[in-house]
Parts: structure tokens; sequence; C-alpha cells
């Protein structure tokens, strides 16, 4: 990190400083899990959550095959409601994400700020250059095995299933990592975190929670869809050079139908609402961009796992090799394991 300090340019030295500092400041924080629940002063109801997470990680090394190593064996409360804050930005007649390219973790479609207030700045400036911006709160987030990653108060509140889901997403990322492929790198997590909470969920065997998984599943996976749609429907329009105040109208006109849409899908999911904040901000290129990065790819990486017959370790070993090809490769390999999802 030094050594990238030294040869990076002035921007980037003010970015990789915050990173540094914000990773020194969670480490500060940290105690061990086994420390927190010996210590009295500590409130029952958070001991009782960090026993859960405890046999959530046993689960993900033992019946998922992720790494048994120190990640979320330790906790921090960093005493704010995210630990990150992560940038997006698109031009204003493009879906295709801003690209920045960063030590150890490659090129990404994002740039991720320890504190709110810088992420904003760094946003404001997108937007004076005439980009559309999204800022996400994250609430934990992966050193790819560089470190062991803690359990944060950021989302040691969480139901268990939504715990499960961001730990094994998490650890995901330290079993295959393609440089410079965003797409890949968080569909193939996302992937894991399904399949992983299906099978952490039916193994607990509560009719409830089980409902309530696949009722959440479906509505993840509509979401998604919706949102690809329509980056697809933006893209096409994009693409056809109309005048700027043309394309605007009816850019305006393709997001009001996606607005419409979500209120149809919404009243067939039986309640969940979790979507609703996020279409409350009047989702623009960055924000639609931000969901399509996290599932574009979901699809094929299903259809893998399908044809490794739900066998992880081979499912892993797959993904590693398709991890290190050159990202055309790996692109056109993809889309033939789901051709479906690239129309």
């Amino acid at each position: 990190m030094c050594f990238a300090l030294l040869t990076s340019g002035c921007a980037n030295v003010d970015y990789y400083w915050q990173s540094v500092s914000g990773q020194l400041e969670v480490w500060r924080r940290e105690r061990p899990v086994a420390e927190v629940l010996a210590d009295p002063a500590v409130a029952q109801a958070l001991k009782d959550k960090l026993a859960r997470v405890l046999e959530i990680r046993a689960f993900a090394s033992r019946e998922l095959g992720l790494p048994d190593n120190q990640s979320y064996r330790r906790y921090a409360d960093l005493e704010r409601p995210f630990v990150v804050w992560n940038v997006f930005a698109a031009p204003e007649f493009s879906v295709e994400p801003l690209r920045w390219c960063l030590a150890f973790a490659g090129c990404i479609n994002y740039r991720g700020y320890f504190e709110r207030a810088a992420a904003e700045r760094f946003a404001a400036e997108l937007a004076r250059q005439g980009h559309e911006v999204y800022i996400g709160g994250v609430p934990a987030y992966s050193t790819l095995g560089w470190f062991d990653d803690p359990v944060l108060n950021t989302f040691i509140h969480y139901p268990d299933v939504e715990i499960a889901r961001l730990v094994f997403h998490e650890l995901a990322h330290q079993v295959a990592y393609a440089q410079d492929d965003t797409a890949f790198n968080e569909s193939f997590a996302a992937t894991v975190e399904q399949e992983g909470v299906r099978r952490w969920v039916f193994r607990a065997g509560d009719a409830r929670q089980l409902e309530a998984f696949e009722r959440n599943r479906r509505a993840r996976t509509e979401f998604a869809q919706l949102v690809q749609k329509v980056r697809g429907r933006l893209d096409a329009l994009y693409r056809t050079r109309l005048a700027p105040e043309a394309m605007r109208e009816r850019k305006v006109a393709i997001r009001a139908a996606l607005e419409a849409e979500y209120r149809a899908l919404k009243a067939g999911w039986g309640g969940v609402d979790r979507y609703d904040r996020w279409f409350a901000q009047q989702p623009n290129n960055a924000q639609l961009a931000s969901v399509g990065l996290y599932t574009q790819r979901v699809p094929a990486f299903e259809a893998l796992l399908l044809r490794e017959r739900g066998d992880l370790g081979r499912f892993y070993a797959a993904v590693k090799e398709l991890a290190v090809l050159p990202k055309e490769r790996r692109d056109e390999l993809l889309a033939q394991l789901a051709p479906a999802a690239n129309q």
C-alpha cells in the first residue's frame, strides 16, 4: 500500500490514504467474539446475535466449503450505520458505469469511502462533470483474503437469514476473484449467497422461515430481472443517437414505466417492500448499474452450479478456471451457459 501511495497521482494518494486509515480504524475497534461473549458489560441481545453468527460461520465452512479462517470471528462496533459508502457513476446517455483502477483490487466499477462526506464530495465532482451518480451504503466488504474480515455493528442487527446471506457472499470473494471484472465477482458471490442461504434455511427446517426465504428470493430475482430489462431499453435508446432533448424525454418515460412495472410486481410478493426506498430515489443510470453489477451474471453461475449437480467443490473449481481466463473468453463461456440472460 505504501508503494501504491508513492506511485499514484495526487487524487489517488488521497483515496488510498482514506482507505488505509479507514481500515486501520476498523482493526482498532475489533475484539474476538469469544471475548465479547464473556464480557458482562455487553448486552445479552448482542451476545445472542454473535453466537448465531458463529453458527452461521461454522456452517459456511462445514457445509458450503467456504474458507475456514478467522474471518467473522472478531467483532467491531464502528458507531455508524455503514462501514463504507460506494459511489457509482455513469454518463447521462450510457448504462455502462465508470471504472477506476486501484492497487490490489484491480479495475472496479465503484469507489468506496469510509466517510459519507468524502463519498458525497467525490460524487458531487462527478456530477459537475455531467455524470449521473449514486451513493450506496455498504454494511460489509471483503478484503479478498488479504486480511480477516470482522463481524460489524452495521449488520449484526439484521435478521439471521440476512446475516447468513452477507457472510456467505463476502466469504465467496475469498474463493475466486477475477481481476478487473466486477460483474463476474459480484454475480458469483451473489450465487453462492443464494445457494448457501437456501441450504441453511432448509437445514433449519422452519416452515415459516422457508416460506419467507422463497418469497424474498422471488422478489430479489424479479427485481433484478426488471432492472436488467430497463437497462436494456435505455441502452437501445442511447444507441439511437437522437438529439439530447428527445433522448431525455424518452428516458423519463422509460423510468416512469419502470416504477409502474415495479408496483405490479410488488403486488404479487406477499408484502415484500424492501425495494421501496430504492425506487423512491428515482433511479438513474448509475443506480441501475449498481444493481446490474451484482446480478448480471447470476443466471450463468446458476446454470454452472446446475451443470455440476449442486456440488459446490466442483462449482468453485470451475469458477476459478473461468476467473483466470481473458475477460472476452470468460464472457463468451458465461453467455453460453445462460444465453437467455444475454438477450
